[in-house]
């Protein structure tokens, strides 16, 4: 039997489901190019699941990122937000289409730098009404990330706005900031945010390799992302580990630019290091690559077959892996790769 409160993650297929796979599901996220109007979004599940028109990469149409929760839930909306809680965690989920931004709403700038605004402070004011106020995970996904308008790439445009967002609502930009990820989506589609908040503060980690993504120099855009590496939720004496997305970067350039494979080896270093920092801070013992559940996301579905030998090569063949093609933040990234892993706490001497 599950603990009380303790999360659980699945990657599952969306045809074929039985019928109690919507037992105890906190919320989750289905990937395809789904319609506006399907079931899922139009809430007919009972929790929340985000509408990702993002390909799945493998055998599958349709698959289903689902997070399970051993706890009594119960489901709300705040403003476009739909959301699901229990006692400690609460799952959210929007999506904003930007031809729907008044115009005065993105004050000169673009749709996109509405969208995100206004998506964050829905969060905010959703996470103040129920009582959940520390972000601990965010999915964004961004349609046409690498694109430019307004004399700015897409990317850097939802950076601008996020970080904006964080200061007008009284949050801090660095250090005490989620674990997140940011990947580009259909062009066409919604800006979709998915996100896991607690009503106590997780344990936040940083890589060594990296310069802190927060203190990200100007070549990278006007304002740093505001993520953190990896993130842990502590409940009882348990802990779940969140690494944010992870690619091939060591301090705050990219390497291997044009080979995938030494980008996914990179990315696994990196991966190592946060298990390492994540082991020696706050869980006592490192968890290893196996351990793990992992999303893999490529931008050439013709680099899929390399990149996965390796991932298996590195995490076995029985590890839990979902791929999906996607734009990732920089150009020169063929892959970036996020991770969830739990454990039980060792014990204070």
């Amino acid at each position: 039997m599950d603990r009380p409160g303790a999360l659980k993650l699945e990657y599952l297929p969306a045809a074929g489901r039985s019928p109690e796979w919507g037992r105890g599901v906190l919320g989750g996220a289905l990937f395809d190019r789904v319609p506006r109007d399907s079931p899922a979004a139009s809430g007919g599940l009972g929790f929340p699941v985000a509408q990702v028109s993002m390909p799945v990469l493998g055998d599958e149409r349709e698959m289903l990122e689902l997070w399970r929760i051993g706890d009594e839930v119960r489901a709300g909306n705040h403003g476009h937000v739909r959301y699901t809680c229990g006692a400690d965690v609460l799952f959210g989920s929007l999506s904003l289409h930007e031809e729907e931004m008044p115009a005065a709403a993105a004050g000169g700038r673009s749709s996109l730098y509405a969208a995100t605004g206004q998506a964050y402070r829905e969060i905010f004011a959703t996470l103040a009404a129920v009582g959940h106020p520390h972000l601990l995970r965010v999915w964004n996904y961004i349609p046409d990330i690498n694109g430019e308008t307004h004399g700015l790439e897409r990317y850097r445009q939802f950076n601008s706005a996020r970080q904006e967002a964080l200061i007008a609502g009284g949050r801090a930009i660095a250090g005490n900031v989620p674990a997140a990820s940011a990947l580009g989506a259909a062009p066409g589609g919604p800006l979709v945010v998915y996100f896991l908040a607690s009503r106590t503060a997780p344990a936040l980690i940083e890589n060594p390799r990296q310069v802190s993504a927060y203190h990200y120099p100007a070549q990278y855009g006007p304002r740093s992302p505001a993520f953190s590496r990896a993130a842990v939720l502590r409940s009882g004496d348990a802990a779940t580990l969140f690494i944010s997305g992870t690619a091939s970067i060591v301090g705050h350039r990219t390497l291997h630019s044009g080979d995938p494979v030494a980008q996914t080896r990179e990315t696994l270093r990196n991966i190592e290091a946060l298990l390492e920092e994540a082991g020696r801070t706050v869980l006592g013992t490192r968890l290893p690559l196996d351990a793990l559940a992992y999303k893999v996301y490529v931008r050439d579905p013709r680099d899929l077959p390399p990149i996965r030998a390796q991932l298996t090569q590195a995490i076995g063949a029985r590890a839990s892996v979902l791929y999906l093609q996607a734009d990732i933040c920089r150009r020169d990234l063929a892959v970036e790769i996020e991770a969830v892993g739990s454990r039980g706490l060792r014990p204070a001497a």
